[in-house]
């Protein structure tokens, strides 16, 4: 392995190509008509023993320097030739722990990262990763059998896929909710289960539950929650803000001690004035 990487960067050194340590740089182009190159940076997806990857050893390509008007399916498209692709997904930096993949959403998604990003290529057999490290390329992104939108065309086609269907929606967010529901049932009766029962070391986990059960709070009062809780805070945080309100403070301050003191100094004399003082 070490003595292909090497011999990959002599020859890449060998044809003025520039590439990172340990990468191969592929030439892409958008089409026949730009006349310089684009590198895509490449090499096998690796990590450390014994840490855990969301993706396949020995199977997944890892790509640096993704240009924006490369999608998925044109990366897809581009690497096809070294053999079937399973998947491609782009990401705007590189994953460095295992965290819990979530389902796609046609309508629900993160922001899409404007420049360049980094991208993963499942291939369906190993042979694909070594196939894809020798490409020589220059790669068309754009050719006439399959053609990529970009400028104003790119922007009708963005512009007319953000138009969501309200049917489509409502049924993915049944299903979520439906999906939602069934986990939640699964897990309080998991819990009634437990309730009672003594775990490994003895100690049996004991949990409150009210006589009526909580009524889940709705959006309005949720809001309300929430607008009392930024006036209190608002409150606070513009108390004795100003230099005059400490000065005011102070003074309000300074006038109540003095009309405490003339309270007791009044109630002190009506004491002697009545003689009830009789320490014996």
């Amino acid at each position: 392995m070490v003595a292909r990487r090497r011999k990959r960067a002599a020859r890449d050194a060998e044809e003025g190509i520039p590439s990172p340590p340990g990468y191969s740089a592929i030439p892409i182009k958008f089409s026949e008509k730009q006349k310089a190159s684009h590198y895509l940076y490449v090499r096998e997806h690796r990590v450390r023993e014994g840490t855990k990857s969301s993706w396949p050893q020995k199977r997944t390509l890892f790509v640096l320097n993704v240009p924006p008007y490369c999608t998925e399916e044109c990366l897809a498209c581009l690497l096809s030739p070294c053999g079937p692709v399973q998947s491609v997904e782009l990401q705007g930096k590189p994953e460095l722990t295992e965290s819990a993949k979530e389902p796609k959403s046609k309508f629900f998604h993160p922001k899409p990262v404007a420049g360049f990003q980094v991208a993963y290529v499942v291939f369906r057999k190993p042979n694909g990763v070594s196939a894809a490290l020798a490409l020589k390329g220059p790669l068309l992104v754009s050719t006439e059998s399959r053609p990529v939108k970009s400028g104003i065309h790119k922007w009708i086609s963005d512009y007319t896929d953000s138009v969501l269907d309200p049917e489509a929606l409502r049924v993915e967010v049944d299903t979520f909710m439906e999906a939602y529901d069934r986990k939640m049932a699964e897990e309080e009766a998991k819990a009634k289960e437990e309730e009672g029962v003594p775990d490994g070391e003895g100690w049996v986990k004991v949990t409150r539950r009210g006589r009526r059960p909580v009524l889940p709070r709705t959006e309005a009062a949720s809001l309300r929650v929430l607008e009392r809780e930024k006036r209190k805070r608002a409150r606070k945080e513009l108390l004795n803000f100003y230099a005059w309100q400490h000065r005011e403070t102070k003074m309000e301050h300074l006038a109540q001690l003095r009309k405490k003191f003339e309270e007791d100094k009044q109630r002190i004399e009506l004491m002697r004035a009545q003689r009830k003082f009789r320490p014996y």
